[in-house]
């Protein structure tokens, strides 16, 4: 387990760290609360704090606080007070600050051990539920809600970078197929498509079959490129069916940042696109703005 340590002594940082490297744990030590916190907000491999209360700049019940805010965004993290008195009003304290545990100081080798078995079971509970939570049981892409999430993570990116694409691509006629092969032939259909942008970019799926592709670092250009790619790849999947392979399409919409752009304004450019390219014939890719799609069907 990757583990930050902060106190004040780093005689008892030492003297933990000693405890728990022989073990195989992962172990970054801190006198100083405010890097502690900062390392935990760049570090998410890092799922246990062990923290005592008499730090600084930051104080122990602030840091705690700090952390489960960090902890609860999108990532599991359990957080262990040391203190040398056991004050019942500490102790609760520290708990409404957002601790999992607390322990005495210095913690003897068995007892830090234990507890940090018990933040291990917590922090593997906690990640499977954020899986669940964040993804698509049908495919394993993100759903609608991590893909947002992630979107609005790369638009504030992109807006120190400066690229950032949008794809939007829905199958093509997929009523149809659901109407003339059953729902568990288009379930395979959707996963097929999915397999298809998996590993592509930010790819999320939004509902039914229509998906999201985002393309860090790509300007408009180039996403048109992958687009493109994926548009002629769609057409060579070959789904098994009791009537004979299943044949698709798909179509596309792409957008590209723009200063100044949003989450909202960027996926809205890509949904008008991929509207047109429905609308003009389907099985190919335009671009905002266009009036020509970029591909005729095939």
């Amino acid at each position: 387990m990757h583990i930050a340590i902060v106190d004040s002594s780093r005689v008892v940082l030492k003297l933990i760290a000693g405890l728990l490297e022989p073990r195989g744990h992962v172990v970054e030590l801190f006198t100083d609360s405010s890097e502690a916190l900062d390392y935990l907000s760049r570090q998410p491999s890092v799922r246990a704090l062990i923290t005592s209360l008499e730090v600084r700049p930051i104080g122990g019940l602030e840091l705690c606080w700090g952390s489960r805010l960090i902890g609860d965004a999108n990532r599991p993290l359990s957080i262990i007070v040391m203190s040398s008195t056991r004050c019942t009003h500490t102790l609760a304290e520290a708990l409404d600050s957002g601790a999992d545990d607390f322990i005495e100081k210095p913690p003897s080798a068995e007892e830090l051990h234990a507890r940090l078995r018990a933040a291990e079971r917590l922090t593997t509970m906690q990640a499977a539920l954020i899986r669940l939570a964040e993804t698509d049981p049908l495919t394993g892409l993100m759903n609608r809600r991590a893909f947002m999430s992630r979107a609005h993570e790369a638009v504030a990116h992109a807006g120190t970078s400066g690229n950032l694409s949008a794809v939007l691509l829905d199958i093509d006629h997929f009523k149809r197929i659901n109407d003339a092969h059953g729902h568990d032939i288009g379930d395979e259909v959707i996963k097929a498509v999915a397999t298809l942008i998996s590993g592509k970019g930010i790819a999320g799926r939004l509902g039914g079959e229509e998906y999201a592709l985002l393309l860090p670092e790509r300007d408009l250009d180039k996403a048109m490129m992958v687009a493109e790619r994926l548009r002629r790849r769609a057409l060579g999947l070959r789904i098994p069916a009791e009537k004979g392979p299943v044949k698709l399409s798909c179509s596309f919409g792409v957008s590209t940042w723009r200063d100044g752009d949003t989450v909202d304004g960027l996926l809205k450019r890509a949904d008008v696109a991929l509207y047109e390219a429905k609308a003009t014939g389907r099985d190919r890719v335009v671009a905002s703005g266009m009036e020509q799609p970029l591909s005729k069907a095939s």
